[in-house]
């Protein structure tokens, strides 16, 4: 039986003032269950980076409540609120936000030197990555000698450095050509199925969803629909048609599955 990881409770998040509000989140409510590789679907201003960023303490919610492992997250503050956003989630982004001036060695090991973590076991972590996305022979090139693709497992050696109960990401195939997206997808699918590692995504791209093992589709700040994949009957191809059915309603669709 999977544990509960995350739970977010009636999450309401308002911009604007008195007779100009937009609700870019309208009550929501869902949980992550630990193992889980769950993805976020909807048209562009349908709320999902906005919901991303409330799990991550960029942005703080206009209601409701955001809890993980039974910790309210907008409790946190100062060494605490500090470990959550290094040590509980790790953050994968659309355009890689590495470092221009350091390699990528140095990216990756930034957030590690950041929280302590002996040389040797940084060292040691920092060579399971690098084998296991294939970045090895880039490590010691700057971002600016890399390929998109390169960049973005960087990223995610990154982001998955310190371990973190759940790993965020933000459409992370946005920046990247076809090749490259479903090399990034097989990896966080292959860290979901071998280590158990948790998966929240944000994406509009149909191919990436299709990895995923359940997406909630979000239009206008509430949850729009659910998908669950039948695993192992259900092949991703099949999952793929499914999800393009729900897309189409949402007015958004895609290529062929890769």
């Amino acid at each position: 039986m999977k544990e509960q990881l995350l739970e977010i409770e009636s999450l309401c998040k308002v911009y604007g003032k008195a007779d100009n509000l937009t609700k870019a989140l309208n009550g929501i409510t869902f949980q992550v269950m630990t193992g889980e590789f769950l993805g976020i679907m909807g048209s562009s201003g349908s709320g999902k980076s906005t919901l991303l960023n409330c799990i991550a303490t960029v942005i703080r919610p206009s209601g409701g409540r955001i809890s993980m492992q039974g910790t309210d997250i907008h409790s946190l503050s100062g060494a605490r609120l500090a470990e959550y956003r290094g040590k509980k989630i790790g953050y994968l982004f659309q355009n890689f936000e590495l470092l221009d001036n350091l390699t990528g060695r140095e990216n990756i090991l930034l957030p590690l030197s950041l929280h302590n973590i002996p040389g040797k076991e940084s060292r040691e972590r920092l060579q399971s990555l690098a084998d296991y996305l294939e970045i090895t022979d880039v490590l010691d090139k700057f971002p600016a000698q890399m390929s998109g693709g390169q960049q973005q497992r960087i990223a995610a050696a990154r982001a998955l450095i310190l371990r973190p109960d759940i790993i965020l990401a933000d459409e992370p195939t946005g920046a990247l050509d076809s090749g490259n997206a479903k090399a990034l997808m097989e990896k966080l699918s292959g860290l979901n199925r071998e280590q158990n590692a948790t998966v929240l995504m944000v994406t509009h791209d149909t191919n990436a969803a299709s990895y995923c093992k359940r997406i909630l589709f979000i239009q206008d700040g509430v949850i729009f629909h659910e998908l669950r994949r039948s695993l192992p009957e259900e092949s991703r191809s099949e999952f793929y048609e499914r999800i393009l059915k729900v897309m189409a309603q949402l007015g958004g669709g895609s290529a062929n599955v890769l």
